[in-house]
């Protein structure tokens, strides 16, 4: 008896990574053992950068809070610490993009804690 192989779903499965390594450079799109390594980094490093976006993310959103809460003659920690007894309720994201697009409004919230 001939041996079975299940042509069909090594041909899917092929196929599923083949689709994924698309705009790739050279080798790496079209030729399987090449571009089955190059997804599965690819796919490895996907997930560990959507952990390391949320990092990067609150870092800059920290810088721009500093560099505008100087302007008002307050560090970062100091900022932060008096919004956080003062009761208002917003986050890092809304104060980085205040201190950044709206300087009167986060000068406002400033003001508000002093």
């Amino acid at each position: 008896m001939p041996r079975s192989v299940n042509t069909v779903a090594s041909r899917a499965r092929r196929k599923r990574v083949l689709k994924l390594a698309k705009g790739y450079w050279g080798r790496r799109k079209n030729v399987w053992t090449v571009a089955k390594n190059a997804v599965e980094k690819g796919l490895t490093y996907s997930y560990r950068d959507r952990k390391a976006k949320k990092r990067e993310f609150r870092k800059l959103w920290i810088q721009r809070i500093n560099a505008g809460a100087r302007e008002h003659g307050m560090s970062y920690s100091q900022l932060m610490g008096k919004i956080g007894k003062s009761g208002i309720e917003l986050n890092r994201k809304v104060l980085a993009d205040l201190a950044m697009n709206h300087p009167e409004a986060f000068k406002a919230v400033v003001d508000k804690v002093k």
